[in-house]
């Protein structure tokens, strides 16, 4: 179609509204390559996008291009709502050394075909504020969990009262859904465990009511009740780090963009996540589908394969702070304007990249963690009591295998 000249319109729908400027300025540069595709951009906060995208893609309303994770996607594909990507779009993808592997393997159906093509990636590294960790005479930021906690207790502050004024580390302690979890899951990874894992192709099971479900819930316990080097009374998140509330936390790569708008002259850096009985990120992939709706899926795919160039992939970076999933492209010209950004591409043969499972139910097993999770962190009986401690983790695995059960992913006791 683009290739005949007729008129086509294609739209494109994101859960991410600060990329949307980069949507635009392609659509821009790839009109003027073809003159007949107006390319239109529409964005909406995530969680709202979310439930949008359950509302018009069943009803084949949706936009030619959405962008979304393979894991809330899992639904559409299981119904068989969505189209597999052309060959040459596979071609793309499954070329070595383009995407990481584990993002790739995330994109194929149950079906063999896969779905999608990779676009961005949420990973995650420890923000550290420089002149707080030299103040309380640390050289560097921590690189083991046991390190973690033991600067936590010399970064935080107290008033005279003896309340915390500035927190040694920001935990995700309450909000939305699955957010909790997910913070915690980063936690937990590197202590051996995770929320569920797969114990045989397709069959899972919960994987924290151990010994590393224990010391990962302990550590929380004990930041907020004992140390306390957090507290539910004070700011979190980005938020903290920018007011100097919070002398380090754990986020992805759109801080550092955050960070350049609303407290330019912050002193900080960034660091690879810690390690414990192992070390690794999780990788939240974001990926551009074409819908059965579209009119001109070849367009489509072509735009989506433009985005992925590296001109674009650029953009994307120095203009947002997300980062490409693309590993073949020179993102140096970005990185040398801001050496923060190196943390997030940081690789070594023990750094486990690791991802969300692609299980459709994968979103309530961790909505429904987090909620238990939310409360006990409130409750300080908890603090001092392993044996309440198991039995918080025992009763959530058995919602966690009961959910998986019910799906028949559960691979038994």
């Amino acid at each position: 179609a683009a290739a005949t000249g007729e008129p086509v319109s294609i739209a494109v729908w994101g859960g991410w509204p600060e990329i949307q400027p980069v949507y635009e300025a392609a659509a821009a540069s790839y009109k003027e390559e073809h003159p007949n595709v107006t390319i239109e951009v529409l964005t909406t906060p995530l969680r709202e996008f979310e439930q949008k995208l359950s509302a018009t893609i069943p009803a084949d309303t949706a936009a030619c291009i959405v962008e979304a994770s393979p894991y809330p996607m899992q639904k559409f594909l299981t119904a068989d709502l969505l189209p597999p990507a052309p060959e040459n779009v596979v071609e793309f993808m499954a070329a070595e050394g383009r995407f990481p592997a584990a993002l790739v393997k995330d994109n194929a159906g149950s079906d063999g075909n896969y779905y999608g093509l990779n676009y961005f990636q949420g990973r995650h590294v420890i923000y550290w504020n420089t002149a707080m960790f030299e103040e309380a005479g640390l050289s560097g930021p921590p690189t083991t969990m046991e390190e973690l906690i033991d600067y936590a207790s010399k970064l935080a502050k107290y008033d005279d009262q003896g309340n915390l004024v500035r927190s040694g580390v920001s935990l995700r302690l309450s909000g939305g859904g699955s957010g909790v979890g997910e913070k915690f899951w980063m936690y937990l990874f590197p202590f051996g465990g995770s929320i569920i894992e797969e114990v045989e192709p397709g069959k899972w099971r919960a994987n924290y009511n151990n010994e590393a479900g224990q010391k990962a819930v302990q550590m929380y316990l004990d930041m907020v009740w004992k140390t306390k080097v957090d507290s539910h009374e004070i700011k979190h998140d980005a938020e903290a780090f920018e007011l100097e509330q919070t002398a380090m936390f754990v986020r992805e790569s759109w801080v550092i963009g955050d960070i350049a708008k609303k407290a330019p002259d912050l002193t900080y850096d960034t660091a690879p996540m810690p390690k414990s009985a192992r070390w690794g990120d999780l990788a939240t992939g974001v990926n551009l589908y074409v819908t059965r709706n579209c009119e001109h899926p070849d367009v489509a795919w072509d735009f989506i394969l433009y985005l992925n160039s590296e001109e674009n992939l650029q953009m994307l970076l120095g203009d947002t702070g997300w980062l490409p999933q693309r590993m073949d492209v020179d993102l140096s010209p970005i990185l040398e304007n801001e050496p923060r950004y190196a943390s997030f591409l940081f690789s070594d043969p023990d750094y486990q990249i690791y991802t969300y499972p692609t299980l459709a139910e994968y979103d309530e097993i961790l909505t429904k963690f987090a909620e238990r999770l939310v409360n006990a962190f409130l409750d300080e009986s908890l603090a001092d009591n392993p044996d309440g401690i198991a039995q918080l983790l025992e009763e959530a695995a058995a919602e966690t295998n009961a959910i998986l059960e019910r799906n028949d992913h559960f691979a038994g006791e």
